[in-house]
C-alpha cells in the first residue's frame, strides 16, 4: 500500500516475500492480499459446487478451494476448474494420487498437509505433477495434524513444531527444484497461530497464507479471525487469507474483506460507518444499516457511507465519507455529498434516497478510476 506521510500511524509495512501465481492471481511480492474461501458442497456434484464457487466469486473471492477426497471429486474437478471464474485450489488429504489427478484436472494450486500426505517419495510425485501442469502448491501445516515425530519431540502442538514441519516440507520442495509455493501454519488457538506465523515470517521468504483454522460460527469465528489475522496483517504479515467459519462461504469472503478494509489493505464495495444508536437517534439506525448492507451488496466500487443517528458526531463523520446521512428532527435528516452538506430529506424514503445517492456516487468514482487507469497506460 502507499505510505501515508500525513498520518504515519496508518502505515503498514508489508513483509517482503517472493511472488508466485495461483492461476492468474499473483500472491506475495507486493501483490494485493487475496481473499480465499472453500466450498462445502459434495465436490463430485459439479453444478452445486460451481454455483457456490460463482457466488463466492461474486462476493469478492479471488481464489476458491475445493476438497478432493476421492476419485469422484477429482473427475468433477476438471469441469469445475474449466468453468470457474476464479482459480481453484484442490484440497488434498491422505492420498497423494488425488493431488496428481487434481493437477491433471486443471487445479491452479494443490494444498497438501505435510502431516498426512505421506512420505517424501509420494511428495516428489506430487511435485512432478505440479511442474507438469503448471500448478503452485500450498504447504498447509495444521496444529491438529502434525507429524508424529514432531509431537514426540515437542510433547504437544506448538509454534516451534508447526514451523519446523513447514520448513521441513519447504526443503523437500526446494530440493526438488520447486519454488512455486506458499505456506500456512494454522491453529484454532489464536495465540499459537499468531506465534507460529510470526516465527514463520522470519524463517522464509515464501508467500504466507493466513488463517485461524476451525474458528467457529459466524459471530465467534469472525471475532477470533479478526483478532488473530488482524494483528498479523497490521504487522505486515500475510499475502492471502481465508476466514474459516461454520457458515456460508460467502460470509467468509465478506468477513475477509471487512478485515482487510478496516486496515486499508483492500478496498471493495461500500464501507459503512455507522453509530451504535442511542436515545438521541433521529431514525432507527440499526434497522436502516441492516437494510442498507443488503441493498448495497451489488456495488463493488470502493467508497464510503456514513449513517449517524444524530448531530453529535454525524457532521464530523460525514466530512470524511463520500455519502453521509445525519439524523435530525421533525422526521428528516441531512444528506452530505463528498463531505459537504447537500440537502434535507424525509426519513420516510431515506433508504431509497441513500441507495440512489450511493449508486450515483459509485458510478462517478468508477468513471474517474477508469479515466485515471486509461491515462496511466
Amino acid at each position: 500500500m502507499s505510505l501515508n506521510h500525513i498520518r504515519p500511524w496508518r502505515n503498514i509495512y508489508r513483509r517482503e516475500s517472493r511472488q508466485i501465481m495461483v492461476g492468474n492471481v499473483p500472491v506475495g511480492g507486493g501483490a494485493p492480499i487475496s481473499v480465499q474461501t472453500m466450498t462445502n458442497t459434495d465436490s463430485s456434484d459439479v453444478r452445486a459446487t460451481l454455483d457456490q464457487v460463482i457466488r463466492a466469486a461474486d462476493a469478492g473471492a479471488d481464489i476458491v478451494r475445493v476438497s478432493a477426497p476421492d476419485e469422484g471429486a477429482t473427475k468433477a474437478l476438471k469441469e469445475i476448474c474449466r468453468e470457474s471464474p476464479v482459480p481453484i485450489v484442490a484440497d488434498i488429504h491422505f492420498h497423494y494420487k488425488r493431488a496428481i489427478e487434481a493437477a491433471e484436472a486443471g487445479a491452479a494450486c494443490l494444498r497438501i498437509n505435510p502431516g498426512n500426505i505421506g512420505d517424501e517419495k509420494r511428495v516428489q510425485e506430487v511435485i512432478k505433477a505440479a511442474k507438469d501442469h503448471g500448478c503452485s502448491i500450498r504447504i498447509g501445516v495444521n496444529a491438529g495434524s502434525l507429524e508424529k515425530h514432531l509431537l514426540d519431540k515437542y510433547g504437544e502442538p506448538c509454534p516451534d513444531a508447526m514451523v519446523e514441519s513447514g520448513m521441513d516440507h519447504i526443503k523437500i520442495l526446494q530440493d526438488n527444484d520447486f519454488h512455486e509455493f506458499k505456506i500456512s501454519v494454522k491453529a484454532s488457538d489464536v495465540f499459537m497461530a499468531s506465534a507460529a506465523y510470526q516465527q514463520l515470517s522470519e524463517a522464509t521468504d515464501a508467500p504466507i497464507h493466513l488463517g485461524i483454522t476451525e474458528a467457529g460460527g459466524l459471530t465467534s469465528g469472525t471475532i477470533k479471525s479478526a483478532i488473530g489475522m488482524g494483528q498479523l496483517l497490521w504487522a505486515g504479515i500475510g499475502d492471502t487469507i481465508r476466514v474459516s467459519l461454520s457458515a456460508d462461504p460467502v460470509e467468509e469472503v465478506k468477513v475477509g474483506y471487512e478485515i482487510l478494509k478496516s486496515l486499508g489493505l483492500r478496498h471493495r464495495g461500500v464501507n459503512i460507518i455507522s453509530c451504535p444508536s442511542c436515545a438521541r437517534q433521529g431514525f432507527d439506525v440499526i434497522k436502516t444499516v441492516e437494510t442498507l448492507e443488503k441493498r448495497l451488496e451489488h456495488i463493488k466500487t470502493p467508497m464510503s457511507l456514513s449513517i449517524i443517528g444524530c448531530v453529535v458526531n454525524g457532521p464530523g463523520e460525514a466530512l470524511m465519507t463520500d455519502v453521509g446521512w445525519t439524523g435530525g428532527g421533525a422526521g428528516s435528516g441531512m444528506v452530505y455529498l463528498a463531505g459537504k452538506q447537500s440537502h434535507k430529506q424525509s426519513n420516510d424514503d431515506m433508504v431509497e434516497h441513500i441507495v440512489e445517492q450511493v449508486e450515483k456516487k459509485a458510478s462517478e468514482i468508477a468513471a474517474k478510476m477508469a479515466a485515471e487507469d486509461a491515462a496511466a497506460e
